[in-house]
């Protein structure tokens, strides 16, 4: 009599068990895209939809209560035809280059000292900057129109006290792009400042005690050194400083309180976000408001790129 023996079968997974594994495999998978979503949802919503729609408006003679009749490309040559538009475009740049320059410099000697290893209440000092921030750009506007008013503003005394006459800082062009710039330096001076701080921090303090010892002053540090370490973030406060001085609207809008939109009879500090809002609902020309949107929005993303390609190149020529 013969036995036959069979290898026993390997038991089968139970079936629980591979489906808790398959989701907890598909739950890791799909995890990181729910987090994200939304994120690209809001963006989609109040983002994208807004400056697809912006494109679509500018193409129309676009009327609210009536029918939208297509113009192509009109309200762009319209646009690249009117006076107004280069007008506002150049207030914007001389806006932009009174405030940048001087905000950019005061900011990197900030926080040099604020960087020294000897200042009292460092802490205080670093905390105030951010004080402008924070402060209401309405009650900025209040206490520097009091600053430049013409008849009773504190520049003007001390002109008065110098043998100088009255400025009409609000009337004239230069006086009004002065005081909106003046108003953006007080503003982001400070936030700015802490950048560069964090810049500074983050450079180690034996590099400098070598170039002492090598006999480098404190000039030379600054300039072999410093400057060098801050380069990235040197380019990234003037590119953003540069995409915020195109978008400016609310300083140029409080300043000139007779004629908020055109900032002036003579439009001497209407900038483009000024004019777009001017046209496009003050006039209600939807659609060539639109078209200075769209030109607003390629200007802001040509100084992107170039913020990525200088960052970029910078990345490179790092040792």
């Amino acid at each position: 009599m013969t036995t036959s023996l069979t290898a026993p079968r390997a038991s089968a997974r139970p079936p629980v068990e591979s489906r808790r594994k398959v989701r907890e495999s598909l739950g890791e998978r799909v995890a990181p895209y729910a987090y994200v979503a939304p994120f690209f949802l809001i963006f989609g919503i109040f983002g994208l939809f807004p400056l697809l729609f912006t494109f679509y408006v500018a193409l129309f003679d676009w009327n609210p209560v009536a029918a939208h009749t297509f113009v192509g490309f009109d309200n762009f040559s319209r646009l690249f035809d009117d006076p107004r538009f280069w007008n506002a475009l150049w207030n914007t740049i001389s806006i932009w280059i009174l405030s940048t320059v001087p905000q950019l410099l005061i900011a990197l000697g900030l926080a040099h000292l604020l960087n020294h290893a000897r200042l009292r209440l460092a802490t205080l000092f670093r905390m105030s900057m951010l004080v402008p921030y924070i402060t209401s750009v309405a009650a900025t506007t209040v206490v520097f129109a009091q600053l430049f008013d013409r008849d009773y503003g504190l520049l003007n005394w001390l002109l008065h006290l110098v043998g100088a006459g009255p400025v009409d800082f609000v009337q004239s062009t230069w006086g009004s792009q002065i005081m909106i710039a003046t108003m953006v330096i007080w503003r982001w001076t400070g936030y700015t400042t802490l950048l560069y701080l964090a810049s500074l921090q983050a450079i180690s303090r034996d590099i400098y005690e070598a170039a002492s010892v090598d006999g480098a002053g404190s000039w030379k540090q600054f300039r072999h050194i410093t400057i060098p370490s801050l380069r990235p973030v040197i380019v990234f406060t003037i590119v953003t400083s540069t995409i915020g001085g195109l978008q400016i609207f609310t300083e140029p809008l409080l300043v000139s309180r007779s004629a908020p939109m055109t900032c002036g009879p003579v439009r001497q500090c209407q900038t483009l976000t000024l004019f777009l809002f001017e046209q496009g609902f003050g006039q209600f020309k939807f659609g060539y408001g639109a078209a200075i949107g769209v030109t607003l929005f390629v200007l802001v993303v040509a100084f992107a790129l170039l913020n990525f390609l200088l960052s970029t190149r910078i990345r490179r020529e790092k040792p």
